[in-house]
């Protein structure tokens, strides 16, 4: 079965999604309303703007949502048959599948992002990726810390990030590297993403996602918070606005779409990280990338 995925954050590059402007008759026009939704001109920054430009709250997250939503829907013969996304990747993916609209997709990314962001402000926090230690040990190091710290990204086996105050961030590097992590490396990130300090993002969110019509996806969307599928819209939407403050289940959401019968991955939009982290869940599976247009 073909299944297809969708990064999130830290994938975005300088020029991205140029080529599909310029080729791409369909994808200029929604490129252009996507200007306009979004109140400036974002194309400039994502085709002609430098790395510090792009890692602006309020272009990173619609930059990788456009060039993603686009990539698929200018693809031949796009008939996923399940997808998944990696955080802001979800929003992607219920475009492509077809229980989002554009429009309406592109307007919850954004306000999104800019929630996100004025929770960061609230309190100085930050993530950090933990490398070689089983996820049970990182939970429990987590849990016996006190202050806010939390499993945040379930990447693949191995590999977990974590996300808090800066006080409990530096108190479980410490603690994990203790307890024999190969890395623990702290992230140059706005703050801390899924977990309970983005609860005011995520009240902010829930109000813009629970008035926004979602449709029956034409396929199974296997959500962050759960890893499991589902073509429910009331689902979906439950799924989407617990996201912010909830781990995102990637390693789990990969073995299960394996278990269903997922035998080839494409990754659509920028970067290559979900097939480097699918290929550390199962080397068996066959994996691909859509980041051009063809």
């Amino acid at each position: 079965m073909k299944a297809y995925v969708f990064p999130g954050q830290g994938a975005q590059y300088p020029g991205m999604g140029k080529d599909l402007y310029e080729k791409s008759p369909l994808a200029k026009e929604l490129f252009e309303k996507a200007n306009d939704i979004l109140g400036f001109r974002i194309t400039d920054i994502m085709f002609d703007g430098t790395e510090e430009d792009l890692k602006q709250t309020k272009v990173t997250q619609p930059a990788i949502f456009l060039h993603s939503v686009l990539l698929a829907k200018t693809l031949d013969n796009f008939q996923p048959e399940m997808v998944a996304g990696h955080s802001l990747g979800e929003f992607s993916a219920l475009v492509a599948c077809g229980a989002l609209s554009f429009e309406d997709g592109l307007k919850l990314v954004s306000k999104r992002a800019m929630a996100m962001q004025k929770a960061c402000e609230l309190e100085p926090s930050t993530m950090a990726a933990i490398v070689g230690l089983d996820d049970e040990v990182v939970e429990e190091v987590c849990a016996s810390i006190d202050e806010v710290v939390v499993p945040a990204n379930y990447n693949c086996p191995g590999q977990l990030v974590i996300s808090g105050s800066i006080a409990g961030i530096d108190k479980a590097c410490e603690a994990l590297t203790a307890r024999g992590a190969k890395r623990a490396l702290k992230l140059v990130v706005g703050g801390a993403f899924h977990s309970p300090l983005m609860e005011p993002a995520r009240e902010e969110l829930a109000a813009a996602i629970e008035s926004t019509p979602f449709n029956n996806p034409v396929c199974p969307i296997y959500q962050n918070v759960n890893a499991a599928p589902t073509s429910d819209p009331a689902i979906i939407k439950q799924n989407l606005i617990a996201q912010l403050t909830a781990p995102v289940k990637w390693t789990q959401t990969a073995k299960n779409m394996i278990a269903d019968g997922a035998t080839l991955f494409t990754e659509i939009g920028p970067g290559k990280v979900l097939q480097g982290l699918i290929k550390k869940v199962d080397r068996n599976v066959e994996v691909a990338g859509v980041n051009s247009f063809e």
